[in-house]
């Protein structure tokens, strides 16, 4: 390791663990994996309490390269709207969006989309996962093609897709909220290596 790697390690250490708003971010987001790897679901008080946090400290905070109350709400907005279509298809439960909303107040519209790219990688690896481990990757394959041709089908016909609407069997399900935490984690440490 690289004097410059070493040193880029130890300042996202340092970052994660001792910078208020990511330690935040990280700990709501642990508390959201628990609930929903127990519950299935992830709380209001969750998900409303850390979107209250985050727009406090950016009301606190400068408005300077996106932050300050304005970039808390940019961030929300843009993480509610990106994930938004996913629950309209209801593909995606409402906990999940809220946190995906949570996560973009936190850390402002211009990091918010490149975390919900991390997120969909890491909802597509946890699903591709899921699948192996279960053995029903051949179903997935199939359950996939069928939703894409059943959304622009509809969207052809000007019918609102509905993935509920599938006859094949499920997989099963995923805690996104998972998948959502794991994604905005990875992002955290990409951007602390200046990687994206």
């Amino acid at each position: 390791m690289e004097l410059s790697e070493l040193r880029a390690a130890t300042e996202l250490v340092v970052m994660l663990f001792t910078e208020p708003r990511s330690l935040i971010l990280l700990l709501l987001l642990l508390a959201a994996t628990l609930c929903d790897l127990c519950t299935q679901r992830i709380p209001n008080v969750l998900t409303f309490g850390g979107t209250t946090v985050a727009l406090l400290y950016g009301l606190a905070s400068p408005a300077h390269h996106g932050g300050g109350l304005g970039g808390a709400l940019g961030g929300l907005a843009l993480g509610l709207v990106l994930m938004l279509p996913l629950y309209l298809l209801r593909a995606m439960g409402a906990g999940d969006v809220k946190l995906m909303a949570m996560v973009g107040a936190f850390l402002g519209p211009e990091a918010t989309w490149q975390a919900v790219i991390f997120v969909f990688i890491a909802g597509g690896l946890a699903a591709l996962a899921y699948a192996l481990w279960h053995g029903v990757i051949g179903q997935l394959l199939r359950n996939t093609v069928q939703a894409v041709e059943a959304v622009v089908g509809s969207v052809a016909a000007g019918i609102r897709p509905d993935a509920r609407a599938s006859t094949a069997p499920s997989v099963g399900r995923l805690p996104y909220g998972v998948s959502i935490a794991l994604g905005t984690f990875a992002f955290l440490v990409a951007r602390q290596f200046t990687w994206v």
